[in-house]
């Protein structure tokens, strides 16, 4: 046998050791993804909707998760939230869209245009989850001019504990752009997701205030 080994055996033996450390940097990740929603979301959520925001995080990626209690049924909340074709009704940050490919389903492609002041100008969005029994839904950037690359959003709803509104959770991972850091990043998106599911509340429940009065009346 020779003394040194092989450089082969040894660039094998390198690569192994790669592969070791990227698949338990990947699975720290991902359990700080799940500690982090889990302290971010103080109220109850069901395991079925849990497992949702569980986000496969890269190297140079970070993910974080915002909630938002609404007064309004979950079917109020979802008849707003599900409409992929739409996402300016209560994104505010959404100057217009429009539909380029598909019909609603999984797969429709979506063009997104954006007010200015942000860092971004136009965004190409996939839908990847759409769950009208679970009321999950979820999309992904596939292009675009801005600077959120590799961006995946999910958004699920469950009732509240008290039985009397919905929780809305939210949950993204996305790629720290150069000359940031994760932190920047998590505070930067989570302000926009905050601002969105804020508008959100504010619509639905006037939403299901307008139907409340509606069947009075009739």
């Amino acid at each position: 046998m020779p003394v040194n080994p092989p450089k082969s055996s040894l660039l094998l033996h390198r690569i192994n050791n790669t592969t070791t450390a990227t698949t338990n940097m990947t699975a720290a990740a991902n359990l700080l993804c799940q500690k982090e929603f889990q302290k971010r979301c103080a109220t109850p959520v069901p395991d079925s909707v849990a497992r949702f925001h569980t986000h496969a995080l890269g190297p140079n990626q970070c993910c974080s998760s915002v909630v938002q209690q609404i007064a309004a049924p979950v079917a109020t909340v979802w008849s707003v939230v599900r409409r992929f074709d739409n996402p300016q009704a209560y994104k505010h940050f959404v100057k217009s869209c429009h539909v380029i490919n598909g019909d609603g389903d999984v797969g429709t492609l979506r063009e997104v245009h954006v007010i200015s002041g942000l860092p971004a100008a136009n965004s190409t969005e996939r839908l990847e989850i759409l769950d009208d029994e679970r009321h999950v839904i979820s999309f992904s950037v596939v292009g675009g001019d801005h600077r959120l690359a590799n961006y995946k959003s999910v958004t699920t709803l469950h009732p509240s504990p008290a039985g009397n509104g919905t929780v809305v959770v939210e949950s993204y991972v996305v790629d720290v752009p150069p000359g940031n850091t994760k932190e920047d990043t998590c505070v930067f998106v989570d302000t926009i997701v905050r601002c969105n599911l804020q508008s959100l509340a504010q619509i639905a429940e006037n939403l299901a205030r307008r139907n409340s009065i509606n069947r009075s009346s009739s």
